[in-house]
C-alpha cells in the first residue's frame, strides 16, 4: 500500500474524496484549509489502484499550478489486509511516474556513472585475463551498462524523447569508455590467449539468444514488478560489460577473430535486452496518460520493436555465417 499526499486548493476536498471512493481507498485524512486557502489531504491506496489515483489527480488538479502530489511507501500497515486484497497487490505493476524516476537515475551521464563504468572495466580486465570467475562477476556486478539499456525501453514505451537521448547518449559512452580502456590496457599489458574466461566471451550462439532475452525480460519484469533485488542476478547473466572489456583487449592484442566474436556478442545482448523489455511493457501497459502521448508513443514502440527484430534477425544470420565461416 502506498499513502498518497496532495496539495491543493480546499476546494479540491469534494474531488479528492470521490476519487478516493472510487479507488476504494482504506483511509482520507485532511487538514483544515490554512489562510491561504490551501488544504493538506492525505490517502491510503493498494498499489493495484496507484496508477488509476494518480492519473485521476493529475487530470483533475492539473489546472493549480501550485498543487502537489506525493507518493509515500509503507513498510508495514496494520491490520493485515485480505488475503484477496494481497494477491492483487502482489500482481500490481509500478507507477508509471515511480518507474520513470527509478531508471532515470541510471541513465545519466554523470562523475559517478564514468567511475563506475572505469573501475568495473579494470575489474573486468583483470578477471579476464587472470581467468577469475568471482572477479569476473564482480565487474558484472558494478557495471552501470544494464541502466541506460531498461531507461532507453522504459523511454520508449511512454513517448520520452529526452530520456531516450539521455539513455543512449550514456550507453554509447559507457560502451565506448570501456572498450578504449580495455584496448589500451592490452597495449600495456602483454598476455596469451589462454583465458577460458576471455576466450569465452568470444564465442556466440543461440543460447547467448535465448539467455540474452530471457533476462531482458527478466529486468523488465523486476522494475515492473519492484522486485529490484533480481536485478542484481539479471546484471550477471546477461553482463554488458565483460564482452565490452574482451572487445577492446582482443582489439589491443590485435587478434579480430576474437573481437569479432566479442563484439557480436555485445551486439546480441544489447539487442535482445531493449528488445525482451519493450515486449514486457507492452504486456504491462506502460504507457503515458494522455491520449496524444500514448499515440506517439504507440507508434514510437512498433517502430522500435520492428528495428530491434531486424537487427537481431541479421545479427542470427551473422552467427549462422561465422560458424560457416570458422568451422
Amino acid at each position: 500500500m502506498k499513502y498518497v499526499e496532495i496539495i491543493a486548493d480546499a476546494g479540491s476536498f469534494d474531488t479528492v474524496a470521490a476519487i478516493a471512493e472510487q479507488a476504494d481507498a482504506a483511509d482520507l485524512r485532511a487538514t483544515p484549509p490554512d489562510e491561504s486557502g490551501v488544504q493538506w489531504m492525505r490517502l491510503l491506496v493498494r498499489d493495484d489502484h496507484l496508477q488509476d489515483v494518480l492519473d485521476t489527480l493529475q487530470h483533475a488538479l492539473g489546472s493549480q499550478a501550485d498543487a502537489r502530489i506525493s507518493v509515500l511507501s509503507i513498510d508495514i500497515a496494520l491490520p493485515r489486509q485480505q488475503d484477496a486484497d494481497e494477491k492483487d497487490e502482489d500482481t500490481a505493476v509500478a507507477a508509471r511516474e515511480s518507474l520513470h524516476a527509478e531508471v532515470a537515475r541510471g541513465a545519466r551521464l554523470n562523475t559517478n556513472y564514468l567511475v563506475l563504468v572505469v573501475l568495473s572495466t579494470v575489474v573486468a580486465a583483470i578477471g579476464l585475463l587472470e581467468d577469475s570467475v568471482a572477479v569476473v562477476v564482480g565487474a558484472m556486478v558494478i557495471a552501470p551498462l544494464l541502466g541506460p539499456n531498461l531507461a532507453f525501453a522504459l523511454g520508449t514505451a511512454l513517448g520520452d524523447a529526452r530520456l531516450i537521448r539521455e539513455s543512449s547518449l550514456s550507453l554509447l559512452v559507457g560502451l565506448a569508455l570501456a572498450v578504449g580502456l580495455s584496448a589500451a590496457l592490452a597495449l600495456v599489458w602483454p598476455f596469451a590467449l589462454d583465458s577460458t574466461e576471455l576466450m569465452m566471451r568470444t564465442e556466440v550462439g543461440m543460447a547467448s539468444v535465448a539467455l540474452a532475452l530471457a533476462s531482458g525480460a527478466a529486468a523488465a519484469l523486476s522494475l515492473t514488478s519492484g522486485l529490484a533485488s533480481v536485478l542484481v542476478g539479471v546484471m550477471v547473466a546477461v553482463a554488458l560489460l565483460p564482452p565490452a572489456a574482451t572487445l577492446g583487449l582482443m582489439l589491443g592484442h590485435g587478434d579480430m577473430t576474437g573481437a569479432t566474436g566479442a563484439g557480436l556478442l555485445l551486439a546480441i545482448n544489447i539487442v535482445c535486452v531493449n528488445l525482451a523489455c519493450k515486449v514486457v511493457f507492452l504486456f504491462k501497459r506502460i504507457r503515458p496518460r494522455v491520449w496524444w502521448q500514448k499515440e506517439k508513443a504507440r507508434r514510437g514502440m512498433r517502430n522500435s520493436v520492428i528495428a530491434w527484430v531486424v537487427s537481431l534477425v541479421a545479427l542470427i544470420a551473422m552467427i549462422f555465417l561465422r560458424e560457416v565461416l570458422l568451422p
